[in-house]
């Protein structure tokens, strides 16, 4: 690490001591080119790859899945089954990756944690009185450590958006801050709900945001509201993980979530990565897709690809 990067590391992690800091250097970042946005992710999404390389992007893909179930009904079996098939995707094929995560909500942690233990997946678990974020900084602190005593080694909080939007920053950064140090160990995912930030301006200010805060990883969506990930999104935020590591020598993931569904639309999502920030994050260390019915397509189109058969969509466990 260089002098320079050294300093600025310094200088950005002095941000957080006040209101007008922070709103003077998020406001002080460029603003997005919407048009040029929209138009460069279109354009990486026409890119296609075939065979080998295609196979290889699948399997990716599939280790990157971090398989969700984040409802009402959920129920110990229920989240046990999803942890099994997290393992053994393709249970007629050994061959097949294990995904990169299972995440749940923090009352199924342990039945997903007696599944998992030991094997290498990692157990995420949403906090932070998700899907909303709106309740007490105490109460969303303790959820958040019952989660990580349960088994998580990965924490999906949710910032508030009112009080982003409010311009309310320095409580948005102190409560990330205060929820990286609940998380202990565990690696903290900072979701931004992008869908209700209304702008790419807002969605880089809150990606840096929670990265100047400590997040190790920056998320697109809780997948509850009716935008969530978009290819434009998720460019922006690549964009602001790659200008941060520069700025300050440490590495952010990115985890799009909500929307993507089809093994087409995970290996856009790839090539964005490779053509904005390099393959440095081509990793499950580095990127994640939050998903539940990704999972199956990218199965089946595997399938297609090892046995020339494209078994129907009934052949996989619904999620």
């Amino acid at each position: 690490m260089t002098a320079t990067t050294t300093s600025a590391r310094s200088d950005l992690s002095e941000l957080g001591r006040s209101e007008t800091a922070l709103r003077t250097f998020l406001h002080g970042l460029p603003g997005v080119d919407q048009v040029g946005a929209e138009q460069r992710a279109a354009q990486l999404g026409t890119r296609s790859i075939k065979t080998t390389a295609k196979a290889q992007a699948i399997d990716l893909a599939i280790r990157m899945v971090d398989l969700t179930t984040l409802e009402g009904a959920d129920t110990p079996g229920k989240v046990r089954a999803l942890a099994a098939k997290a393992l053994r995707p393709d249970p007629a094929d050994p061959s097949c990756p294990h995904v990169g995560a299972v995440c749940v909500y923090p009352t199924m942690v342990p039945h997903v944690a007696e599944v998992l233990r030991g094997s290498g997946v990692h157990l995420a678990s949403v906090a932070t009185a998700f899907p909303s974020g709106q309740a007490p900084l105490e109460v969303k602190l303790a959820d958040t450590r019952a989660a990580v005593e349960a088994g998580a080694d990965e924490i999906d909080m949710v910032i508030n958006r009112g009080a982003f939007l409010a311009g309310r920053y320095k409580e948005v950064y102190d409560e990330i801050v205060a929820t990286k140090e609940a998380s202990g160990d565990a690696h903290l995912k900072v979701i931004l709900e992008t869908g209700e930030l209304a702008t790419y301006d807002n969605v880089r200010r809150a990606s840096w945001l929670a990265m100047l805060a400590g997040g190790d990883f920056i998320k697109t969506s809780t997948g509850k509201v009716p935008v969530a990930a978009t290819p434009p999104v998720t460019l922006v935020m690549l964009e602001a993980v790659r200008d941060f590591r520069a700025a300050t020598g440490r590495q952010v993931g990115v985890k799009p979530a909500g929307g993507i569904r089809t093994t087409k639309d995970a290996i856009k999502y790839l090539v964005m990565i490779n053509e904005t920030v390099g393959a440095d994050w081509l990793d499950p260390d580095w990127f994640r897709f939050g998903a539940s019915s990704l999972l199956n397509d990218l199965l089946m189109q595997r399938t297609k690809l090892t046995t020339g058969v494209y078994s129907g969509p009934d052949y996989f466990t619904l999620d």
